[in-house]
């Protein structure tokens, strides 16, 4: 009964993702970044599928094989990841050995370094050091030649790739809740932790002047992309990282309030550099944010639910409040 569940649920996750990228395709092929990208598009596009099929496939299970592989097999399949980089670059002139390399070799050796030796289910300092590492990278923008700046937003896909499987299949990090399977539960936290941070956000945000309301209508094409976008490269790889991950190893160490507060005001300062200079009224709204989103994660320890919460503001201020 289980393997037929498993089975089904992967057809299903296959099914949703070939839908969901046609209709990317269909809503971008004209597109001003089509444009931009010219004869490049295809290949873009390919390179997004590849970064993207991680995040979506271990959200219905598919990362639970890895797991059972034997450790240096699990280091080598790290490598793998740099693929989609290869999809898109190899050769054309924006190839580079030197990239090639460093995308290659970050993840083989993010994974050697959480998996030799074995580390006890409690945080420990490699987890910390590569977390460090990998925001780090993501914010020295240390990767962003190894796609064109039209596509700026595919490092941070890489390395949400990248975090994914180092910490839950090589780690094996327990009570991630990474799962995008929607059950009513995680839609009603998710929805009750959006309701709960709204009139907040919009008191301190009229107050800081941060935001500013705009009465338009806007189209449903517009609507349905800008869920869709905020879903798949704003709130999974935020939430896998700042949630199932850093406030859950937080919890092995401290109380979950303070785990919950730490990685709230983490999240907080990662929003820093929005703007010219440091943006302290991004920061303190990202910081509440984060709150609600890290209570939406907990109450079921499912990522789901802060995925709902999250992309729920984000797409409600992008439309009405930016």
């Amino acid at each position: 009964m289980a393997t037929a569940l498993n089975r089904l649920r992967l057809i299903i996750a296959v099914s949703l993702y070939a839908a969901l990228l046609a209709g990317l395709w269909y809503g971008f092929r004209n597109s001003e970044l089509a444009i931009s990208l010219g004869g490049e598009f295809q290949r873009a596009f390919a390179s997004f599928a590849l970064l993207l099929a991680p995040l979506w496939f271990f959200g219905f299970g598919a990362g639970e094989p890895l797991k059972r592989m034997a450790v240096w097999s699990k280091i080598a399949m790290a490598t793998l990841l740099s693929l989609p980089y290869f999809v898109f670059a190899a050769g054309t002139p924006v190839f580079s050995w030197r990239v090639a390399l460093i995308v290659v070799a970050f993840p083989m050796l993010m994974a050697a370094f959480l998996e030799l030796p074995t580390l006890p289910k409690r945080m420990t300092w490699r987890d910390g050091a590569a977390l460090i590492i990998i925001a780090a990278t993501y914010y020295l923008k240390l990767l962003q030649s190894a796609w064109p700046p039209e596509l700026a937003f595919l490092p941070k896909l890489f390395l949400a790739d990248v975090t994914l499987y180092c910490f839950l299949v090589i780690r094996g990090l327990e009570g991630a809740g990474y799962s995008l399977t929607p059950t009513r539960s995680a839609l009603m936290v998710g929805l009750r932790e959006w309701v709960f941070f709204l009139p907040i956000a919009v008191a301190l945000g009229e107050l800081t002047g941060f935001i500013h309301f705009h009465s338009n209508v806007p189209r449903i094409g517009h609507g349905i992309a800008d869920i869709l976008l905020t879903f798949l490269l704003i709130a999974i790889p935020e939430e896998l990282f700042f949630r199932a991950i850093l406030q859950n190893l937080l919890e092995t160490r401290i109380e979950r309030t303070g785990a919950l507060l730490v990685a709230a005001i983490l999240f907080g300062l990662s929003h820093f550099n929005h703007g010219v200079g440091f943006n302290w009224r991004y920061v303190l709204l990202a910081g509440i944010a984060g709150i609600f989103y890290g209570r939406a994660w907990r109450a079921e320890r499912q990522i789901f639910a802060s995925i709902m919460t999250h992309t729920a503001v984000d797409v409600v201020w992008s439309l009405w409040f930016r």
